[in-house]
């Protein structure tokens, strides 16, 4: 009866200690995901987290063992900035019960918030928080190519429609011509020809802008090609009170571009950089920094202003087609910078806060 007792004591002394051995690997899992992970009880008290949570909240783990939501939002170390994050998601997904949500913290990163409870927790909350800002890259350049194929079609069928009268209208000015002379009046068909020639070089134009050809490339000196541009620049920026300021490395940095279409996205960069600038009420000095350095078997090439910069809501639409701010622009010239950066298996981002002026870097593989 004794060895009974003993055997049953063994078995259940073994289970429990398998139990455990199970219970502390997939805590140890859980410890060292990659996600943020918070578990609430039923009383609403936090009973998990592990080392990424505590990271990302910048706060000791054992210091918020046990406390509930209204304790950690009054914990000392809690930032506002993150306190008001905090409130967002409980209201979006507990208040709301919305189990996903998507957010952008002060570093401008996008974290993407899973929250599980129901049946299947007994009660208990479980929270995870995911860095997904390079799935939302992936997706804004997929996006951002499938309008610039669009802008691409639209532009030749639009192209070819207004192509067409405008030829016929040339042939018949061209028959009519004679008789025009007759009647004295041969300076009305040659301004007429003019202005069909001017409508034709408009429209080749706005063609060969949204739909960049392929780049005929040469190897440049990156310090000669940015020389070259500041030189463009510098007078227009004189007139505007921007001081351009050309910083290069000492090392030689050579690429394999088409210089015209190089030229034509920093450029056009820079003109942006000088209308924001004047955008800045008062007397403000503007200043233009621009710089390359290496990166790897890459160039980095900076264009930093002291404009009035942008918000977010600005930056996630500053690619798209025909999207401006200006009175009399188009849209374009950012967008058809953009495809010539990837045309040229190159990178293109932007940095900027509202008051704090913009950076543009551009990414391009050396030669």
């Amino acid at each position: 009866m004794l060895s009974e007792f003993q055997d049953t004591l063994l078995q259940s002394v073994k289970a429990y200690q398998s139990t455990e051995l199970v219970k502390n690997k997939y805590e140890n899992v859980l410890e060292h995901l990659d996600s943020g992970i918070l578990l609430f009880d039923s009383e609403g008290e936090l009973s998990f987290i592990n080392v990424q949570m505590a990271k990302l909240l910048e706060i000791p783990r054992q210091s918020l063992i046990g406390c509930n939501l209204l304790q950690m939002l009054r914990h000392t170390h809690l930032t506002r900035f993150k306190k008001r994050k905090i409130l967002r998601i409980y209201r979006e997904t507990i208040f709301h019960r919305k189990k996903y949500h998507e957010l952008i913290d002060e570093y401008g990163r996008h974290w993407l918030i899973t929250v599980t409870y129901g049946d299947q927790m007994d009660g208990d909350y479980l929270l995870s928080v995911k860095d997904v800002s390079d799935y939302k890259r992936i997706e804004q350049t997929a996006y951002q190519n499938d309008k610039l194929a669009m802008l691409g079609k639209i532009s030749a069928a639009i192209a070819h429609e207004i192509r067409n009268p405008l030829t016929a209208i040339r042939g018949f000015i061209q028959l009519l011509r004679p008789h025009l002379v007759q009647l004295g009046r041969d300076e009305y068909a040659r301004i007429i020809l003019t202005e069909i020639d001017r409508a034709n070089d408009i429209i080749y134009e706005f063609l060969n802008s949204s739909k960049p050809s392929a780049p005929q490339k040469v190897v440049v000196s990156v310090s000669s090609l940015l020389k070259e541009v500041v030189l463009l620049t510098e007078s227009e920026g004189l007139m505007k009170g921007c001081e351009i300021n050309l910083r290069l490395p000492d090392e030689v940095m050579k690429i394999s571009v088409d210089v015209k279409q190089i030229k034509q996205v920093l450029l056009n960069i820079i003109k942006n950089a000088m209308d924001a600038i004047e955008e800045v009420e008062g007397d403000h000095a503007g200043i233009i920094d621009i710089g390359a350095h290496l990166d790897g078997k890459f160039v980095n090439i900076s264009i930093q202003d002291n404009g009035n910069g942008m918000d977010k809501a600005l930056l996630a639409k500053l690619f798209d087609p025909f999207f401006t701010t200006k009175e009399k622009g188009t849209g374009l010239g950012l967008s058809v910078s953009y495809r010539i950066i990837k045309n040229h298996r190159g990178n293109i981002s932007v940095d900027s806060m509202k008051g704090s002026g913009t950076v543009f870097l551009i990414t391009l593989p050396l030669a």
